[in-house]
């Protein structure tokens, strides 16, 4: 971890969370990161104590001064805070310093987003001093991505673990811009300390415990008998043919007998199933490519980045079709709200490839009235679609219902 001290810490629990940090040490053999102490980024409402950026996520560290130590603090998101069984109470009225937490992080993803910086989670972290003993939040404020805790090294990284879910690696040049976005005074840290402390040297890794990643491999071409010489117009006669032969070959339709290889998908393995890629997209404007509430939904709010992928596998002999929707939220709160949408039944969803006209050969005309997977990990919701690429639709076969499940370990950028 390294940190890079901008300005001073506006609350007193700030010098712990500023300890905690530095006990990791340099590099990532700990976790890694950089931490920018006493930055207040463009647009942010306050100053904040810390904002860590990870290879995996942002964590926004907001410091809350509690008037005494307290040995048991209750710390909803939306309700009153307590401390030993007493109401907290503050000047200005507030009853959950939450909020204003809640606050800072919105406004640093949103400026993340709006300099197009990598899509990587934000999360919350408010830190409470001078001491607390337990904490208590409910769970459906962790389920939101956000904790309250006393910063000590052991519960600041279990909560940076907890938060920093982000399933491909930030590289070194994404975090610099990051770093830059959040910080525009001073120069970012080199790309070398930058991979030091953990960042990829590479554009993404898409490999995971349970999906492995198989690169199709062309066959050798076959070798050929070579005639004895029997005279110099004959062998002249053949090598014509053969060059005959040769461009005939490689003006193919398909082009698969190019002189030079090309880069071909990568075959995905879940489970033991093989899929094939079919195509994939990115963009920037999520509700564009919506439909119904969800694309109501998008109107109204923040979306960093949609993928679409799609990818056909065999089951028994029979193909099926498979199709991903990936959007990249601000933060984990967002991503739950967006999932309790997409979740109901007849509330619209993503527009697949193939509704746009991107299907492939062989591939279902459409994915109307398909097995249909919707999850949500940290600020990333995740919606899978599977048919059969002939026959009746059967969105209650059991067989789609499986591909469904695995299709949402699919990556959904190709290679």
């Amino acid at each position: 971890m390294r940190l890079i001290r901008l300005g001073s810490e506006p609350s007193e629990v700030g010098a712990d969370v500023r300890a905690a940090l530095s006990t990791w040490g340099n590099g990532d053999a700990v976790l890694g990161g950089i931490a920018l102490l006493g930055v207040r980024p463009p647009d942010c409402p306050r100053d904040l104590d810390a904002v860590v950026v990870l290879p995996r996520g942002v964590l926004v560290v907001v410091g809350v001064d509690l008037p005494d130590p307290a040995m048991r603090l209750e710390a909803p998101l939306n309700g009153q805070w307590k401390i030993d069984g007493w109401p907290l109470t503050r000047t200005d009225g507030a009853v959950s310093p939450a909020a204003e937490a809640l606050e800072a992080s919105t406004a640093v993803a949103r400026r993340i987003q709006d300099m197009r910086g990598e899509p990587l989670p934000v999360t919350t972290v408010v830190a409470v001093g001078p001491y607390v003993a337990q904490v208590v939040q409910p769970t459906v404020d962790l389920n939101r991505g956000v904790r309250v805790l006393h910063p000590k090294p052991t519960t600041l990284l279990a909560a940076a673990r907890e938060l920093a879910t982000s399933d491909r690696p930030c590289s070194a040049e994404h975090a610099a811009k990051l770093v830059a976005v959040l910080a525009p005074t001073g120069a970012p840290p080199d790309r070398q300390v930058l991979i030091a402390e953990g960042f990829s040297d590479a554009a993404a890794d898409l490999a995971s415990a349970s999906t492995m990643l198989l690169p199709r491999v062309k066959a050798a071409p076959t070798g050929r008998k070579v005639l004895p010489y029997v005279g110099g117009v004959v062998v002249g006669a053949l090598l014509v043919i053969a060059l005959i032969a040769s461009l005939s070959s490689g003006g193919g339709a398909d082009g698969s007998a190019s002189t030079a290889p090309t880069s071909q998908p990568t075959t995905v393995v879940v489970d033991g199933r093989n899929f094939s890629p079919r195509g994939a997209d990115r963009t920037d404007n999520c509700a564009a490519h919506a439909f119904g509430d969800v694309q109501a939904w998008l109107s109204g709010h923040m979306c960093m980045q949609l993928r679409r992928a799609q990818y056909e596998t065999t089951v028994d002999g029979r193909k099926a079709g498979v199709a991903i929707a990936e959007l990249s939220l601000p933060d984990a709160t967002r991503a739950a709200e967006l999932n309790a949408v997409a979740s109901t039944a007849g509330a619209g969803g993503i527009s697949t490839l193939v509704k746009e006209g991107k299907g492939w050969s062989g591939g279902p005309a459409s994915f109307d009235r398909s097995a249909i997977r919707v999850s949500v990990k940290g600020a990333q919701l995740r919606i899978t679609q599977v048919v059969w690429a002939e026959g009746e639709p059967a969105a209650a076969d059991p067989k789609l219902a499986e591909i469904a499940e695995q299709a949402l370990r699919l990556p959904a950028a190709q290679q």
